[in-house]
């Protein structure tokens, strides 16, 4: 992982080299690289750098970032080069970090003082919150998606069908040897201080344990339409659907698991929509289930879901980076796995993982709602390893 580079590296190096315009802000989940992109940046630029992780200051201390901003101004003021490179790690832990960062920012902008700034956070709420609230027209945002089939496959030779499984987490490729090993990392680590550090900590949650059921049920059926109504009712701990709603929104901005939205020309209609369940990397799904491996891949109505979801991921990662909508539809037991859309086109997609290839969703909905393309996606159709291998967004250019 430290010697493979992402794509998205590139976008960073060319905004560090280039003239100081906005803040760089990067966003996304825990463990898919961001603080080894910042550095591997660093060391590509002809500039004096200095890094910071807030992970550990008092989120009371207010002074702490005046501090190493200072500091930066001092050997800015030191340097025989015109440039300084300050980056800061999960700055949402700092209180009121909006304010302080617009305050240092402009006394830079005033005064002239070349220093090119870089945020890193996790909490995609926490960011948005603080960003649009102070630092309007001062940033820049890069969404740092979960890692997708072919860098897994170019950093580490990981198959489809691993990837599938083992989604795009890059710290298990190490791993894959003691697949207990590995799920048991994905429960108790990485997924527990997401929800602790970058939901709990940072919101008011009433109900803790409901929010931490519902995010094991929903990954459970990622790539299943499931109402509320029915995940409450699985629920030993009782809570009405807004609160349930309000959580998957918090487990979605902290690029876990979402809810689609139906497709329809009604807005109002798609937000009151049921739920389409979808992770942001397969792991989340298959470390639900106890099944392994070989026996899931036997398992052709279990393997279908896994695929779907895998496409799934594969398309909300790459909606996020490339601003297109997704959606899926169904009506009258006629369903679309996915709808595209972008500046009012519509691409549908099917996934199909078994030998019948039919679904009169597909023609129910062209007739619909006119879409640009339809595609199926694995039998008689793209297949699974060329769809991973292209940009979703490709799809509109057809």
């Amino acid at each position: 992982m430290n010697t493979y580079q992402r794509p998205v590296l590139q976008q960073l190096r060319e905004r560090m080299n280039g003239k100081r315009l906005f803040i760089q802000v990067l966003f996304g989940a825990r463990q898919v690289g961001k603080t080894t992109l910042v550095l591997q940046m660093l060391k590509q630029i002809n500039a004096p750098s200095q890094f910071y992780l807030a992970d550990n200051v008092p989120a009371a201390d207010r002074n702490w970032l005046a501090k190493i901003w200072d500091e930066a101004r001092l050997k800015l003021a030191a340097s025989p080069q015109n440039e300084f490179v300050l980056v800061i790690d999960e700055i949402q832990k700092i209180e009121n970090w909006s304010e302080a960062v617009k305050k240092e920012w402009d006394l830079d902008t005033i005064a002239g003082r070349n220093i090119k700034v870089v945020l890193l956070g996790s909490s995609r709420l926490m960011l948005q919150q603080g960003l649009t609230e102070s630092l309007a027209g001062r940033f820049e945002a890069i969404y740092i998606p979960h890692w997708s089939f072919s860098e897994m496959h170019d950093a580490f030779g990981w198959s489809l069908e691993q990837y599938a499984w083992f989604g795009s987490y890059p710290a298990t490729a190490e791993l894959l040897s003691n697949t207990e090993r590995i799920f048991d990392y994905i429960r108790n680590s990485l997924v527990e201080t997401s929800i602790s550090k970058d939901i709990i900590m940072l919101t008011k949650i009433d109900k803790p344990v409901l929010l931490r059921r519902l995010f094991e049920i929903a990954c459970t059926y990622s790539a299943k339409i499931v109402s509320l109504t029915k995940v409450q009712g699985n629920l030993q701990e009782k809570g009405n659907l807004l609160t349930l709603s309000n959580y998957l929104h918090l487990l979605s901005e902290a690029a876990l698991i979402t809810g689609l939205e139906k497709f329809s020309g009604n807005i109002i209609r798609r937000r009151a929509s049921v739920p389409k369940f979808q992770v942001f990397n397969n792991i989340l799904l298959s470390s639900m289930l106890n099944i392994s491996f070989e026996n899931a891949q036997n398992n052709h109505k279990l393997w279908g879901q896994i695929m779907e979801s895998a496409v799934g991921t594969h398309l909300l990662n790459h909606s996020l980076l490339n601003k297109y909508n997704l959606y899926y539809w169904n009506e009258n037991n006629n369903e679309v796995d996915f709808v595209l859309e972008k500046n009012g086109e519509v691409i549908a997609l099917e996934v199909k993982s078994g030998k019948d290839s039919t679904n009169s969703g597909l023609a129910i909905f062209k007739e619909k709602f006119k879409p640009k393309h339809v595609f199926t996606i694995g039998t008689n159709g793209i297949s699974f390893e060329d769809f991973f291998n292209i940009n979703p967004l490709q799809l509109f250019d057809i």
